[in-house]
């Protein structure tokens, strides 16, 4: 089983989201259709990254690192 590391960007707000899943689809269509608490009032998003890792524990690292100042200077690079 893959596990995916997520970035989303808000479009009308200075907010960006990273998250872990196993089913990257069903993920980012819960983010889009507001189903989760924390992104809803940032809504609508754009997808900024997407990565694959073989084990959950690669990816809840990634995860971490992305989470972190610099992870977070990173991606903001990216927009």
């Amino acid at each position: 089983m893959n596990y995916y590391v997520y970035a989303l960007k808000s479009i009308s707000r200075n907010y960006i989201y990273v998250g872990i899943t196993n089913n990257l689809e069903r993920r980012i269509r819960q983010h889009k259709n507001g189903k989760e608490a924390t992104t809803n009032p940032y809504r609508p998003f754009e997808i900024i990254l997407t990565e694959t890792y073989n084990t959950r524990l690669e990816a809840r690292q990634r995860e971490k690192k992305l989470k972190s100042g610099y992870g977070k200077e990173y991606l903001k690079k990216l927009v």
